[in-house]
């Protein structure tokens, strides 16, 4: 495996005394009180690591602890599989590391032969092993005996958003859909708020995984790189990621900023709007690419009424669908200028949480009660828009915004030749990196 170099190895990370404008105002008491950064110098290189006999926070297990923990590598204690090897459900009990208190974990096992690399694993560890936030999982240790690298989780008892969000039977209400994205979009603003921002670069559903409460966390740290400081407007960098969430400047240039992630956020954001993939080849053709699809139809009421999830009817008022859609649509502006920042983006949704806390609907009689004022106009939109929505797909085809091409006959979010990013698939496991090609 190749040497794993970071990009200012000697400089510690540091968190602003202020993480975003809206810290004093989160309604989720532990989200900000708890988010803390070691302060540590990165670490160079895997041969640097074993230097070390301590990593902050971070325990160093043996590869034979680690195989105790998981029954031996077990294949029914496998959680998922992917490009960069597999994760393992295990068990660190008093039996295996004495005065370790007993604690399930989730245990990622890298492939020698995969697509992650030492450089990738070296990266999970140095910024995991510096961050705590309620909003980012926790690295409980890492092992690097010989060839192995495995990197050792808190346990995230739901899985991923992925598996939630596009099974055909959801049980994932508009409540916890709004729980979710506020809690992910804690956890960016809070790398966008360090003191070199920290840019995730790999945000997408298979990378946000929910503990037992259904709080998000974001995972999978090994696309992460630092932002630009100072006068930078940008870092350059080669073009990885996943296609259907990668910002398309970044995807035409390599030009990497915080606006990047906020794309990425846009995307996942309309997923959970919709209930579909960022792209879905089942689709007819002109949907395949969801964003481009739907991006155009979320500014008008009544089309956007059409194409909401249908498996949350109901569970929202039509004004909180309305900014959140309209939240979707800057947040996936062509234009990164155009978009807002993480810490907005949290403030948004705080507000939006609020509103429909107040027009909960209640049961009386047999027949809800919205306890918020809905215009005429409001009203006969959302009925109107509801009952088209039974339409054929077809007719509704026939509606949509046709793409537009560039000269080349690419649409404007296809990547150029030089640059191939995985397709997601509906298979991805939840701690997966997936990505492939750059530019060079």
């Amino acid at each position: 495996m190749g040497n794993c170099m970071t990009s200012d190895p000697s400089q510690p990370l540091k968190i602003k005394s202020v993480a975003h404008p809206s810290q004093d105002k989160l309604k989720n008491p532990t989200s900000e009180e708890n988010s803390a950064i070691i302060m540590l110098t990165a670490t160079k290189d895997v041969e640097d690591l074993r230097q070390k006999s301590s990593h902050g926070n971070v325990s160093i297990f043996t590869y034979n602890e680690l195989k105790l923990a998981t029954k031996n590598f077990r294949t029914d204690q496998v959680l998922g599989q992917g490009g960069f090897g597999t994760v393992y459900k295990g068990m660190i009990e008093e039996s295996i590391r004495a005065g370790f208190p007993s604690t399930q974990v989730a245990v990622k096992v890298l492939n020698p032969e995969g697509i992650q690399g030492d450089r990738e694993w070296l990266a999970e560890v140095n910024y995991l092993g510096q961050f705590s936030h309620p909003n980012l999982v926790k690295l409980i240790g890492y092992c690097c005996e010989g060839e192995h690298r495995l990197l050792v989780y808190e346990y995230m008892a739901c899985g991923s958003l992925e598996k939630h969000l596009f099974r055909r039977v959801s049980f994932m209400t508009w409540s916890t859909r709004m729980k979710i994205a506020l809690g992910a979009a804690k956890g960016l603003a809070f790398l966008h708020g360090v003191e070199r921002p920290i840019i995730y670069r790999d945000f997408k559903t298979s990378n946000i995984l929910l503990d037992a409460d259904y709080n998000a966390k974001l995972s999978d740290f090994g696309l992460a790189k630092e932002g630009p400081i100072g006068d930078q407007t940008h870092v350059s960098t080669r073009v990885l990621g996943t296609y259907g969430y990668a910002a398309p400047e970044y995807v035409m240039t390599g030009h990497l900023t915080s606006r990047s992630d906020v794309y990425g956020f846009g995307v996942v954001l309309l997923e959970m709007l919709i209930g579909r993939q960022a792209m879905d080849k089942s689709r007819p053709s002109r949907e395949h690419n969801l964003v481009e699809w739907a991006r155009p139809l979320l500014i008008h009421n009544r089309k956007l009424l059409k194409i909401l999830d249908p498996r949350v009817e109901g569970q929202y008022s039509i004004k909180s669908a309305q900014k959140l859609a309209n939240l979707a649509y800057q947040c996936l502006s062509q234009n990164p200028k155009g978009r807002p920042l993480m810490s907005q983006v949290v403030e948004i949704l705080e507000s939006i949480q609020g509103l429909s806390d107040e027009e909960v609907l209640f049961q009386s009689s047999g027949s809800a009660v919205t306890l918020y004022d809905a215009s005429k106009e409001s009203l006969d939109s959302f009925t109107e828009g509801r009952n088209n929505s039974k339409k054929s797909e077809g007719d509704r085809e026939n509606k949509i915004m046709c793409r537009r091409r560039l000269g080349d006959g690419r649409s404007k979010s296809e990547p150029p030749k030089e640059c191939v990013l995985n397709s997601p698939s509906p298979d991805s496991v939840s701690s997966s990196h997936v990505r492939k090609g750059s530019f060079q």
